[in-house]
């Protein structure tokens, strides 16, 4: 037995449920305050391109929600592209200035925790005198970044500093790479301290050697066996070994994965080997290597899967891919000294002639040119 549906009554009916839901949803698109600048009503037509109000660069939208202990909601808001872009250069300057100590964000950071006394963040944060923290703390107080509570007191941020802190906070954790590439950059402005400060034409073998010294170092803790060596026909070469490979899973208090840490990341934190060149102020590790190459990728073979990243002038051009399934282990990398600093190619005689010293020195190792 059939029956014939009412499409008008239930039309209705999912009207009248739409009614309701826009009633319930009403408070929470209304609540910002009158006053406030810059928001959006879920009542006002997006502006196009007819309207005064249009912005060619376009415009930014965002709010949020901080959860937890005094925690609240960001209402939606919106801003003018061109409005940002215009801001007080000489005033945002002095901002950023005054963050850019590392002190004074330690101590905002420490306090966005909870309250702390003045003893209590020289404590944790290693100050050694009250004198330093004072001078600091000084310049945040006067800035309106920091209260006390009385002379003597705890330290905390006051709560319409809280959010402009965090999103800055969260847009430094993503601009936190940038760091690094200026840091290759000085390496390529100052290519001699690595590659030898009086020489009149540097060698491009010296990036070699130093990919080797990282294999060798595989083979000297019992993981490599085999390295190859191939002289490609563009000018590059790659280095490729069975040891462990490098790893790919990041660190547990990391967001960077340590194929591209070892890669882009200077400093003692770094684990790559460092080989000194004859004249040069500094080792050359294997963040030099991207740095002074004008393309570098590397294949990595570990846990079962092949992982590859490519770079530019030190610089990833995506994440590590994932590109395959193997069985085997081991790093591969392919390399192309950049010709605006290297003039020299590489030398297959003069390759031999070095390798045939390493094997002498490790006649348990296998390694071919080709």
């Amino acid at each position: 037995m059939s029956t014939t549906r009412d499409y008008g009554t239930e039309i209705d009916a999912l009207a009248q449920e739409l009614r309701e839901l826009k009633q319930l949803l009403q408070p929470l698109l209304t609540s910002r305050p009158a006053e406030s600048p810059g928001f959006l009503s879920s009542d006002s037509p997006l502006p196009d391109s007819s309207t005064p109000e249009f912005d060619l660069l376009g415009t930014l939208f965002y709010a949020g929600q901080l959860r937890g202990h005094g925690g609240f909601r960001l209402p939606p808001q919106q801003r003018q592209v061109s409005e940002l872009l215009t801001v007080d250069s000489d005033r945002g300057a002095k901002v950023l200035a005054a963050l850019g100590s590392k002190q004074r964000l330690d101590i905002l950071t420490a306090v966005l925790r909870g309250p702390l006394t003045g003893a209590e963040l020289v404590d944790q944060l290693h100050m050694g005198t009250t004198g330093q923290l004072y001078h600091h703390t000084k310049a945040l107080l006067g800035a309106d970044l920091l209260v006390q509570e009385e002379r003597g007191g705890r330290y905390s941020v006051p709560a319409h500093r809280v959010l402009p802190l965090l999103l800055l906070l969260s847009s430094i954790s993503d601009l936190l790479d940038t760091s690094l590439y200026m840091e290759l950059a000085d390496v390529r402005n100052h290519a001699g301290a690595y590659l030898g400060e009086e020489l009149a034409e540097y060698d491009p073998h010296h990036l070699l050697w130093a990919v080797l010294e990282n294999s060798l170092l595989e083979h000297e803790a019992g993981y490599c066996t085999r390295i190859g060596l191939i002289m490609q026909t563009d000018g590059s070469l790659t280095v490729t070994d069975n040891g462990r490979g490098i790893p790919i899973s990041a660190l547990p208090d990391s967001r960077t994965l340590p194929l591209q840490a070892v890669l882009t990341e200077i400093g003692k934190r770094n684990t790559s080997a460092s080989v000194l060149v004859p004249g040069g102020l500094k080792g050359i590790q294997m963040p030099m290597v991207n740095a002074l190459s004008s393309h570098l990728s590397v294949e990595v073979r570990r846990e079962g899967r092949v992982w590859r990243q490519e770079f530019k002038h030190g610089i990833p051009q995506s994440e590590p891919q994932r590109v395959g399934l193997t069985q085997e282990t081991g790093t591969s990398m392919t390399f192309k000294p950049d010709s605006e600093i290297f003039n020299a190619s590489f030398s297959k005689e003069g390759i031999l002639s070095r390798i045939a010293e390493i094997q002498a020195n490790y006649p348990k190792l296998d390694i071919a040119v080709y």
